[in-house]
């Protein structure tokens, strides 16, 4: 697909409707090997986080990998309480013996465990695995594997570790594994709960949008299509380099939005036609020549805004690009193929169970409710109102969204970890752990010390670090460790934190830049911090950098392409600044709602000191991407009425009557999918689905219904200015060629009468809109 297709959409809707048998077979044909494909889906996805660049904590674990103990262990740290024992009593050691032998016989999951028992009397770590009260010691634990190798043995290990408790001792795991095990079983079932909220009032809405229960099932099928065959793309692309297994929800969010979106524009395109007489074929042609080129156009606009994820070199956002792109292109591919196709075979049976005849009577009568509508119905009542005052409207939407956006200010972002879970035993245990021990004992900072561990003055230089993190309260009682060939040393420390917390991103950069200077200054060796804080603190640092990267390049891309669609450089202008106040207006919500705690409760969300670090980023590009969606489908009625009238204020009313019941439609399954994963018990879920339902909702209401009509009304036929010396740009013409308005179908015979009244001419409604005049119109 390129952008010359944008001009062979009409002809290629030509091709599907009269073979829409052979077509229904080829996309058979793609969901069986879609469906073979996801076969080897599981195998091509990672619970790994990793860069595809080199930030300070990889090349740490790469040297430690390299030279000291291969690729790093998962850990757990299994905690053993009592209320009523201590660590001294017979009882209490049986319990924590009989623990350790039951992680010990778990083979192919545990590798070792240790316990206060077992190590030498005295020794200072031994202490510290016991609590300050002596009512809790702690068990670490070395996995065999990492999370690909032993992640599905999570809830078995989860469930055994439960088991062990009773009789007064409480059993409690937290760590590497048990963390992912309770992440992922509650996005699950968070993930399936919000799926269903948004396919059942996604299939209400189509009903209430389309009045026709077959029309309604159209835009369902199309989506699921899509996303069914993006699956299975995604299978044979996790082969060539793997993805993230959360790759597999964004394919899911996305492709629901916009599939039910282009199957919306595109089927209502053709059942207006077809009730303005035109033949089944031509309607389908013509939809093709206008709504789906738009369709086409909207979808390279969101891939433009998608692909912004994949500059960014972590896998995350690289799975998450991928992911959505693949939907999108396939359900662009569907609007163009398999739309024309189902209209072909189902004809006028789409508007089941309403019967329609489309003779001349009820094409003059929908003429007639058309001019009316667009004159006195709820979207023209609305359009006259803003367009008569358009700087007060103007003004006082975009003061609503600078408002919504002011508490931006204040944004902080990043990690919520484990004490963000809802209650639960990980959560309890952690809770323990930060209490009586050292929250970062989960993931320890990791300080790799590369040179020649036998000079003095190296040696020298890890005593200072060691003393020196003694005596800061951030950390906890550091370990040295050295390889054989004495060349590398790992210190391993505790953070007194949560090592996704703010405070441990604080340490982390304390450490690099004032401990490690300070006791290896003059020092001849390479000193670099890993870890789990450390690997966090470099994600957070690689989001602020590449930040305004992937801006620039969504931003710019999407202005060339709508300056070729509409061949104008205000448009694009305004649809930049429109879609960054809207995303602005997301973020500032976010941070009211999430950091400030105003409405928190109300909506059942939980308060958090940050937004979660990658969000702002991601929110963009999809948001971006949805709202072009909304914008260009718009103007795309808008300029196509302009071009065969020059009226500019008859144009968006026109433009806004024909679309307006469309996007809101869209906008209301939107806002029900995001709303349904807002609703779930993860923040991380909770602040996706509240950004894009609110971003979603004010796009399609106080932006499209307020400040684009507001601006096109103050701005006239500057809307489509476009500089001489730009005129050679290839005109893409999203809208379909300007041409004279189609011919009118012929009104009945009047019937005679002592005194016949004269009968208007009737016209379709592009052409129907005569003297549409608020004030200041053209």
């Amino acid at each position: 697909m390129n952008m010359r297709s944008l001009r062979s959409t009409a002809g290629g809707a030509g091709a599907p409707p009269r073979r829409p048998w052979l077509v229904l077979g080829f996309w058979v044909v793609l969901l069986v090997l879609a469906g073979i494909a996801q076969s080897g889906l599981v195998d091509a996805l990672t619970s790994e986080d990793s860069f595809a660049n080199k930030p300070e904590s990889v090349r740490a674990a790469d040297l430690l990998e390299e030279r000291l103990r291969g690729e790093r262990p998962l850990t757990e740290t299994v905690i053993v309480r009592s209320d009523t024992t201590t660590v001294d009593d017979p009882a209490f050691r049986a319990v924590v013996e009989r623990t350790t032998g039951a992680l010990l016989g778990m083979e192919g999951v545990v590798a070792s465990a240790s316990n206060y028992y077992q190590a030498t009397a005295g020794n200072p770590a031994a202490e510290g695995m016991v609590s300050a009260d002596r009512h809790a010691t702690i068990i670490p634990v070395t996995l065999a594997g990492d999370l690909d190798a032993v992640g599905e043995q999570g809830a078995a290990y989860v469930q055994t570790i439960a088991g062990l408790g009773g009789d007064g001792y409480e059993v409690l795991t937290v760590g590497d594994l048990s963390a992912d095990e309770e992440f992922g079983r509650i996005m699950e079932e968070d993930l399936a709960r919000g799926e269903g909220i948004g396919i059942g009032v996604a299939l209400i809405v189509v009903v209430v949008v389309f009045g026709a229960l077959i029309a309604a099932g159209v835009p369902v099928i199309l989506a699921m299509a899509s996303i069914f065959i993006a699956l299975g793309l995604t299978a044979l692309v996790g082969k060539l380099f793997p993805l993230s297994d959360i790759v597999t929800n964004i394919i899911t969010m996305i492709g629901l939005a916009v599939g039910i979106d282009y199957a919306l524009f595109i089927v209502e395109r053709y059942r207006e036609e077809r009730r303005h007489g035109v033949t089944k074929l031509d309607a389908i042609e013509r939809a093709g020549g206008t709504a789906t080129k738009a369709v086409v156009f909207s979808g390279f606009t969101v891939i433009v805004a998608l692909m912004g994820m994949l500059l960014i070199p972590t896998n995350i956002f690289r799975s998450l690009g991928t992911g959505a792109i693949l939907v999108v292109v396939v359900a662009v591919l569907a609007s163009l193929i398999l739309i024309p196709a189902l209209l072909s075979l189902l004809g006028d049976k789409i508007d089941w169970p309403r019967r329609r005849k489309y003779d001349a009577a009820t094409v003059a009568a929908q003429a007639d409710r058309d001019h009316e509508t667009i004159h006195a119905g709820f979207w023209g009542r609305i359009t006259r109102v803003v367009m008569a005052r358009p700087v007060v409207s103007a003004v006082l939407a975009a003061a609503l969204l600078i408002a919504a956006a002011l508490p931006l200010i204040e944004i902080k972002t990043g990690q919520n970890g484990v004490e963000s879970l809802p209650a639960g035993e990980v959560k309890t245990a952690f809770e323990i752990l930060q209490r009586d021990f050292y929250a970062g004992m989960v993931a320890p900072v990791e300080i790799v010390v590369d040179g020649d561990i036998t000079n003095p003055t190296v040696r020298s230089g890890i005593d200072r670090l060691v003393t020196l993190l003694g005596q800061d309260a951030n950390y906890g009682p550091a370990t040295v460790t050295t390889n054989d060939a004495g060349d590398l040393a790992l210190v391993s420390i505790p953070l007194a934190s949560d090592a996704s917390s703010p405070a441990a991103e604080r340490a982390i950069k304390q450490l690099r830049s004032l401990h490690i200077p300070t006791a290896f200054d003059g020092v001849d060796a390479d000193v670099l911090v890993g870890g789990g804080a450390a690997f966090g603190a470099d994600f957070n640092g690689l989001m602020a950098d590449y930040t305004p990267r992937v801006f620039a390049f969504v931003l710019g891309l999407s202005f060339i392409l709508l300056m070729l669609a509409f061949r104008s450089v205000v448009v694009p202008l305004k649809a930049i600044v429109m879609n960054l106040l809207s995303v602005g207006a997301a973020y500032g919500l976010l941070v009211l709602v999430f950091q400030k705690g105003v409405g928190a409760e109300l909506f059942g969300f939980q308060q958090t000191p940050v937004i979660e670090v990658w969000l702002p980023l991601f929110l963009f590009c999809i948001l971006f991407g949805l709202s072009m969606d909304y914008h260009v489908f718009l103007l795309s009625r808008v300029r196509e009425h302009y071009d065969r009238t020059g009226k500019n204020s008859e144009s968006v009313a026109v433009g806004l009557q024909a679309t307006a019941k469309i996007i809101t439609g869209a906008a209301l399954i939107m806002v029900a999918v995001f709303g349904g994963f807002a609703a779930g018990r993860l923040v991380s879920l909770q602040q996706v689905g509240f950004g894009l339902a609110v971003a979603v909702f004010l796009d399609a209401t106080v932006v499209r219904s307020v400040l684009v009509p507001a601006s096109m009304a103050l701005l006239g036929d500057r809307n489509w200015y476009l500089p001489r010396w730009l005129h050679w740009l290839p005109d893409l013409r999203v809208e379909g060629e300007p041409s004279a308005a189609p011919a009118p179908v012929p009104a009945p015979a009047p019937v005679p009468a002592p005194a016949p009244v004269p009968q208007p001419a009737v016209v379709p409604v592009a052409a129907s809109v005569v003297a549409w005049e608020p004030a200041g119109d053209d």
